[in-house]
């Protein structure tokens, strides 16, 4: 066993947290990683922690579900790389694969990736079914002036602008947007400030963004590979974890200018209960989600258009912040679905027949390639095949991909309604259109959409103040985890920034003396910057 793993399995209490309880709201990877932090760091025994999640698995929006049988369903999949992302590395150094005896879950990616290198060889399809010509970026000197003045502009300069307040309608066209876009789901509204940021945090990413080079993959999706070891890893050290259990309300008591939570109302069985939070213990709060609302389709059915009214997701954010604006405006983000929605679809295949023509489409085997973006096609859609297999049950002979649109609610190309409104079986075809592919090759195919109607709403233009702080100044107890805190210089729609937020919580409220890993400022190599100015001008 390697000394990373051992390390892991052995932890030391320390004294002055050996009472101490931790309640953590809300199941997804920054709670998870709230948990491990505590246990690894902060020496918090894995039993006084307790993590309340509504949904009957943990994992937040890295989940992974379905069967074989009945179609695999993802609703996403967050983009990974090596060259980043400090603290989810440094965190899965210390977690134990579960398909890898013996390694850490970093060590077992590291070596599948030396395994399976990328380098997309058809990132951009034209509407005749042809690869685009990548080499180049499709800059005109304009552009380039442009997106020059928006990545050197101050955030206080950029407010609460949106893109489209910085770059010119031609710039929208260009194949630098059309791969950019579709690798980290920006829209032309979105806001400028965290463009400016994907900018910066991956400018290594923007000299090889036609090949997708620097993209790295889990060995299965990011539930089995990442969610899935941490959550057993915590459960061995005793966490306590409440799923179908829904937190309803804080009670909250203010005292010399400080805020602390001390009730926890939650529901769970179909009964009421309450948790009495006591001085020294800690709440850790998922505050807002980016997949709050998701519905799923089927073959023969669209997905339903469900509203934060049906799944009450953002409510307890919102209880919270009324009236304290310290604790963040959770209606910068959640107010303009039309915004912040797009969908997405699982195929799960029985016949080997399109990831056969995929493979001499592309000239890509199946997870050394890249999203394949159909960049005139009304939906914006893109597809991706990983390596098979990518579930951890999926059986022989079976093999599944992702794909998903920016603009679902336009009109097809090859059927005569909105994505919205399409059936698995409507979307298939779509797809076949595009490829110029007989409809024989998803003839054994499950097509299951999934809507998501907050899926990029951490992308909303925001004004300073609109996202906490991981603690806010007023907090003595309690910490705010996920994508809707406020972090500088790090980008959303990322698990790294889920983690950061977890590590940087656990730290200020536990006192542990050690420093969060820093951002890796790759965009102040000069040779970075060297490889993007000529990118930029190819």
């Amino acid at each position: 066993m390697t000394k990373a793993v051992h390390a892991a399995q052995h932890v030391t209490i320390e004294p002055k947290n050996a009472d101490r309880k931790a309640y953590l709201v809300g199941g997804g990877i920054g709670s998870l990683a709230v948990a491990a932090f505590m246990i690894r760091d902060g020496g918090v025994p894995g039993r006084n922690i307790t993590i309340y999640e509504a949904m009957p698995v943990l994992g937040g929006s890295l989940d992974g579900g379905g069967g074989a049988a009945e179609g695999y369903t993802l609703r996403g999949g967050r983009m990974l790389t090596t060259d980043n992302y400090e603290c989810t590395w440094g965190l899965f150094k210390s977690i134990a694969s579960l398909a890898s005896p013996g390694k850490t879950v970093f060590e077992e990616t590291i070596e599948f990736n030396e395994r399976n290198v990328s380098h997309a060889k058809a990132r951009l399809v034209d509407r005749n079914g042809a690869k685009v010509d990548v080499t180049s970026m499709g800059f005109s000197m304009q552009d380039r002036i442009e997106l020059v003045r928006l990545s050197e502009a101050g955030e206080d300069a950029l407010g609460a602008s949106r893109i489209t307040d910085w770059l010119s309608p031609p710039f929208f066209e260009t194949k630098f947007w059309y791969m950019w876009s579709t690798t980290f789901a920006f829209q032309p509204w979105h806001s400028a400030v965290e463009f400016k940021r994907y900018l910066h945090r991956f400018m290594l990413e923007f000299s090889r963004i036609e090949t997708l080079a620097g993209v790295k993959r889990t060995v299965y999706n990011q539930f089995d590979s990442l969610v899935r070891p941490l959550a057993s890893w915590l459960v061995e050290q005793g966490v306590n974890v409440l799923t179908g259990c829904t937190v309803t309300d804080f009670g909250l008591k203010t005292e010399k200018g400080l805020t602390a939570i001390n009730v926890i109302h939650y529901a769970m069985g179909g009964e009421s209960e309450t948790i009495a939070v006591c001085d020294d213990d800690l709440v850790f709060f998922q505050n807002g989600s980016m997949t709050d609302a998701s519905s799923f389709g089927s073959m023969t059915s669209a997905p339903k258009r469900l509203t934060k009214n049906d799944s009450q997701g953002w409510a307890l954010w919102e209880k919270l912040a009324d009236g304290r604006p310290e604790f963040g405006n959770p209606a910068a983000f959640n107010t303009s679905i039309a915004e912040s929605y797009w969908e997405s679809f699982t195929v799960t295949l029985n016949s080997s027949v399109f990831f056969d023509k995929m493979e001499v489409f592309t000239g890509n085997k199946a997870g050394t390639g890249g999203l394949v973006t159909f960049k005139d096609s009304a939906w914006l859609m893109s597809v991706v095949l990983a390596h098979q297999p990518h579930f951890a049950n999926q059986p022989a002979g079976v093999q599944v991909f992702w794909g998903y649109a920016l603009h679902p609610d336009r009109i097809g190309d090859f059927v005569p309604k909105s994505m919205s409104d399409c059936t698995g079986k409507d979307i298939l075809q779509e797809l076949c259109g595009h490829l110029n592919f007989d409809l024989d090759a998803v003839a054994s195919a499950i097509c299951i959409p999934c809507r998501m109607p907050y899926i990029t709403s951490m992308f909303m233009p925001r004004a300073l103040g609109d996202r906490p702080p991981p603690v806010p100044k007023s907090s003595k107890n309690f910490a705010f985890v996920s994508q809707f805190v406020e972090i500088p210089e790090d980008v959303v729609f990322t698990v790294e920034y889920s983690v950061r937020a977890a590590q940087m919580a656990v730290y200020q409220l536990l006192n542990i003396e050690r420093e969060v890993p820093p951002i890796l400022h790759h965009d102040r190599s000069i040779k970075v910057k060297l490889d993007a100015l000529i990118k930029a001008f190819k």
